[in-house]
């Protein structure tokens, strides 16, 4: 029965996450997870760098992960990363599920993906990826929107991961891959560096409430790419230079320096989230 389901339908069936509800089918998915896995292991060696930012979520909360675009393998990477407890259902370009009379979309939504319009507010995308947050699955966004210097499109800062973190009440959780963008460049052969995919810091968007209220989500998408382009780098966050990677974007640097923005780690928001659990069940049974 489940071979003969719509990529709509699967689209809004829960992957991993706490739903109750019948989870999407996913053999496909463990099998490239299985396969993928074990070649990338051995061309590229790839490693990952504090898992337990991510681990930790797990059963918990639904969490927005946000990487650099520099490769098409970026998000193999990323996917490989959190297997196989977790599952990462990115959010995709539309185009791409077309590819191959379809046959693209298929695998793609299989492994947990699902589609999202370019330049446009696609309400439908926000919605579904807001309701994985609330099953407390695991969304991946990468807000540039294209691969950096791969492209004919300049990178832009887009605030959507935020909005979607917002309306799904969870956590922002910055991350990159090493060297990916390696692999192959323009006119090269494919070469097999060594790959490290590494998490940040969890990021609260309460934190940016000091922020006007329609500055919020852009400040916070600002700060959350600034994390991750630290973590690229291998550099402190404030010598990243956003106003040369983003230079049509606003430049939050001062802000920022003035108003310092709270570290958290993973374990400290989710002993935030049982208290406040702890708080709602007992009200309940006071009631």
């Amino acid at each position: 029965m489940s071979l003969f389901l719509s990529s709509e339908q699967m689209w809004d069936m829960p992957l991993g996450g706490t739903s109750d509800a019948r989870q999407m089918p996913h053999w496909l998915g463990n099998v490239l997870w299985a396969f993928l896995g074990a070649v990338f292991k051995v061309c590229f060696r790839y490693r990952v760098d504090n898992r337990q930012a991510l681990r930790g979520f797990a059963g918990e909360t639904g969490v927005v992960v946000i990487g650099n675009h520099t490769s098409f393998l970026d998000v193999v990477f990323m996917y490989l990363s959190a297997r196989p407890s977790q599952w990462i259902r990115f959010m995709g370009r539309d185009t791409l599920f077309a590819n191959a009379h379809g046959l693209v979309g298929q695998i793609l939504t299989r492994v947990g993906a699902f589609p999202v319009k370019r330049d446009s507010a696609d309400r439908t995308a926000i919605k579904r990826a807001a309701a994985m947050l609330k099953r407390d699955e695991v969304v991946g966004i990468m807000p540039e929107g294209t691969r950096r210097g791969k492209s004919d499109t300049e990178p832009e800062l887009h605030a959507g991961a935020a909005f979607i973190a917002r309306m799904g009440h969870a956590p922002i959780l910055p991350m990159t891959v090493r060297n990916a963008e390696k692999i192959k460049e323009k006119g090269r052969f494919f070469r097999f560096p060594k790959v490290t995919i590494e998490y940040g810091s969890p990021l609260l968007l309460g934190d940016f409430d000091f922020l006007p209220k329609d500055e919020r989500l852009e400040g916070c998408t600002w700060y959350a790419m600034r994390e991750v382009f630290a973590l690229s780098l291998r550099i402190p966050a404030a010598e990243v230079r956003m106003d040369e990677l983003f230079p049509h974007a606003r430049d939050y640097a001062a802000v920022f320096a003035e108003h310092p923005v709270p570290t958290h780690t993973t374990e400290e928001i989710v002993a935030g989230i049982r208290a406040q659990r702890a708080a709602r069940e007992q009200a309940a049974a006071d009631a």
